[in-house]
């Protein structure tokens, strides 16, 4: 893994501390911090600060051309700027969250609606989209009550190749996914889980770096 002067972290869990994409987000970014302890470490918790839903107002603004904006369409833009300002900083970009309803959370959905912009991260082509960002190491934890990568997969998951194809649009090719399955399937489970994320992050990132 390179060396990031900055780490962006969407946490998306509205459980606090009864979140398991929280715990294992949180102990992922520990020893990212603990690594490289002069990176910028900004963290968007979208659980304690929702982002808000894509309105007409922003609709308008997002379809115009930049030459196009007054005033109103710049202040419409303004929060999905510093959302994609963020990202644009950040070297190294975490994503930890639950699955709802076999894909992401309303409010990741809603950050991914602010940040994925015509003109601004993708352009449109005859071939299909064109991400304007620059690729960047991504790593996303994620949580489901039940089981769908592992045996015995019971149910779908929407959110995995969504959340691939969308930062795949705005540029980001280079994202690594762990799992927790089972969560809610009793203590034994949710501890076997945890057991292996945890080696995953020994493998990843060998504590005493």
């Amino acid at each position: 893994m390179l060396d990031p002067t900055s780490i962006l972290h969407v946490d998306c869990s509205p459980r606090g501390a009864a979140s398991f994409s929280r715990r294992l987000g949180g102990e992922l970014m520990a020893r990212l911090a603990a690594r490289h302890p002069s990176a910028r470490i900004v963290r968007r918790d979208l659980a304690a600060e929702p982002p808000p839903y894509i309105d007409e107002a922003r609709v308008v603004a997002m379809l115009m051309r930049a030459e196009q904006r007054g005033a109103r369409e710049e202040a419409a833009l303004a929060f999905s700027e510093t959302l994609i300002g963020e990202l644009e900083a950040s070297d190294l970009l975490v994503i930890s969250t639950p699955m709802h309803n076999y894909t992401v959370p309303a409010p990741l959905k809603a950050w991914i609606d602010h940040v994925v912009r015509i003109r601004r991260t993708f352009r449109g082509t005859a071939e299909g989209k064109v991400g304007l960002l620059r690729d960047r190491p991504t790593l996303v934890v994620t949580a489901a009550g039940g089981f769908h990568s592992t045996e015995p997969a019971r149910q779908p998951d929407y959110l995995t190749p969504y959340l691939r194809a969308i930062l795949a649009t705005i540029g980001i090719h280079d994202v690594a996914f762990h799992n927790l399955e089972g969560m809610e399937r009793g203590p034994d489970v949710a501890t076997r889980a945890l057991d292996g994320a945890r080696a995953w992050l020994d493998e990843l990132l060998p504590p005493g770096f």
